[in-house]
């Protein structure tokens, strides 16, 4: 990558600069979460049709029986008709109804490998503080929307993904190849992304990137290839039983509390594993109907994780083992319902490095040492898909603090500087890969 473009790229950026923070503020002003991205996803589809992208929308990116942790039909109804009044637009507000709020803008310019970049778009389920401290309340951009903020970036995510797009039609001259811009939804919770591999979004993708700002690191500091990210499974367990009268005739329930109370602490004494690192977590509870009751029913929201696909593989049939077994001890029924998943992956060394070489010929950024991200994200799903077929994939950290609270929290907030920060290093990156 020379010089030139990359001073060619800074100049493009900074004449966009104020737009990606108004983009960002938008997006954080009107928070929607996991699936119910409607005005989001909306307005970034009209903003990439309007720059001249090729865009697919709905359905034709999300296969529908991949979906995870979906709400129930009449909030998916009513968060659209809330993204109706709230501005989102028309023609792609029918494209992503019913909870299809993914989008893939395409930039198409001759041969060369193809070059995918995800952003994810979805808020956090999450009561922003209204403290007349906190930056969003003071300067008008806090969350409208009860119960949802951008507590984790993914506004920035976003509006750095319409700006990436800007910079590469401004420069497609430039470019020598496929450029796919993928906007997920439901990635909180691990949701979103599994469903827009299924649909074949970036089977043809021969370089992928991901990036996450991260408040707690400092302003331009960058990880250039992030790994350690632990596999997990998200998954609810419901247990049926008999309602009696808990004095009279105890003996014709059938306790789905006491399964319940089972399940959970023998899932606590799953055994760790010599490979590596797991976890299990119950981190709900809910039963029964009153005091004199026998409960004749139990909802456990649960997680596992390990530090591989084939440890949490390892977590997740053990807990379904001990789910069947204390449902059959007390005569329960179980369903055990899906709500979210993630692979384990690393960033390859290769992509890391020509990542790295970007950040070194870049004034304003540096290097951060490596280390585990010891979450999960379910970009993996994306990485380990191109990785599969013969691709380089690669996730990106971005320093972006501001001082304060952390990630989701109520007091979440981010450096806007690191909206220009991130914008010019993925479009130089592009450039470099495909110019």
């Amino acid at each position: 990558m020379t010089q030139a473009s990359i001073e060619t790229v800074d100049k493009i950026v900074r004449e966009i600069e104020p737009r990606l923070v108004q983009d960002r503020r938008d997006f954080h002003h009107y928070a929607e979460s996991g699936w119910t991205e409607f005005r989001t996803a909306s307005r970034v589809a009209r903003a990439l049709a309007d720059l001249g992208f090729e865009v697919h929308a709905g359905r034709d990116v999300l296969q529908d029986e991949e979906r995870m942790g979906l709400p129930e039909p009449g909030v998916l109804e009513d968060h659209w008709q809330r993204a109706r009044a709230q501005g989102g637009d028309p023609r792609y507000l029918e494209a992503v109804k019913d909870g299809f709020t993914g989008v893939v803008g395409i930039l198409r310019q001759g041969d060369g490998p193809t070059v995918g970049l995800r952003f994810d778009m979805d808020a956090i389920d999450l009561v922003e503080s209204q403290d007349a401290d906190h930056r969003p309340v003071r300067e008008g951009f806090a969350s409208v929307n009860e119960g949802a903020m951008h507590a984790c970036g993914h506004d920035a995510h976003t509006a750095v993904g319409l700006g990436v797009a800007e910079v590469l039609v401004r420069l497609r001259d430039q470019l020598l190849g496929t450029v796919k811009l993928v906007f997920q939804p439901a990635e909180e919770g691990v949701r979103g992304a599994k469903a827009m591999v299924a649909a074949g979004v970036v089977d043809d993708v021969d370089y992928m990137l991901g990036m996450h700002v991260y408040s707690g690191w400092p302003l331009g500091q960058i990880d250039p290839g992030r790994g350690g990210f632990l596999a997990t499974s998200k998954f609810d367990a419901f247990l049926r039983g008999t309602p009696a009268h808990a004095g009279g005739v105890p003996n014709e329930g059938k306790n789905a509390l006491l399964a319940a109370a089972t399940a959970v602490l023998n899932l606590q004494a799953i055994p760790r594993h010599r490979e590596g690192k797991t976890r299990i977590n119950v981190g709900r509870l809910t039963a029964g109907t009153g005091r004199n009751v026998i409960p004749d029913r139990a909802h456990l929201v649960i997680e596992s994780r390990g530090e591989t696909t084939e440890l949490n593989d390892y977590v997740y049939g053990y807990a379904l083992r001990i789910l069947e077994a204390a449902a059959a001890m007390h005569d329960c029924s179980l369903e055990v319902r899906a709500m979210g998943g993630a692979q384990s992956a690393d960033s390859d060394a290769e992509l890391r490095e020509r990542v790295e070489a970007v950040v070194r010929q870049t004034d304003g950024l540096s290097l951060r040492e490596p280390e585990p991200s010891g979450g999960s994200e379910d970009y993996t799903y994306m990485m380990a898909r191109v990785q599969e077929r013969g691709g380089l994939a690669v996730n990106i950290g971005v320093g972006a603090q501001l001082g304060g609270w952390g990630h989701h929290t109520a007091e979440f907030d981010i450096d806007e500087r690191a909206l220009t920060i991130a914008t010019r290093l993925l479009s130089v990156l592009v450039l470099d890969l495909a110019g």
